[in-house]
């Protein structure tokens, strides 16, 4: 159920090919959540800018049924700004990341909804 989802104006060919599987796991571990449910999209080459400059950045939304708030969303802003900087080059200044806590009503998943998933 978790979803990453970063949009940025890195290049593809610039992005490791173990980001994806290395952020997955990283944000299984990070909520606690079986990776099995886990989503990881990166949206490559977008024509972006950030403060007037030119240069690597990244707008990034995480969204998740529970495990959000606002204790938690600054301490995985630290570790997901590490992660995107290590691998994408993106300075975590350059970058924002929106939290969504998500109702379970409100994510359907297999032909039903969490909500009937989780009760």
């Amino acid at each position: 159920m978790p979803h990453l989802k970063i949009t940025t104006n890195v290049s593809k060919s610039s992005i490791p090919g173990n980001f994806m599987k290395e952020t997955s796991a990283l944000i299984a571990k990070m909520l606690g959540k079986p990776e099995s449910y886990c989503v990881v999209t990166v949206v490559p080459d977008q024509m972006m800018i950030w403060g007037g400059e030119e240069g690597p950045c990244a707008i990034a939304h995480l969204m998740s049924i529970g495990k959000l708030g606002v204790q938690e969303n600054k301490s995985y802003s630290k570790i997901l700004g590490e992660h995107i900087e290590k691998h994408l080059g993106v300075s975590p200044s350059h970058m924002y990341i929106e939290y969504q806590d998500i109702k379970t009503a409100d994510l359907g998943y297999d032909k039903t909804t969490f909500h009937d998933i989780l009760g």
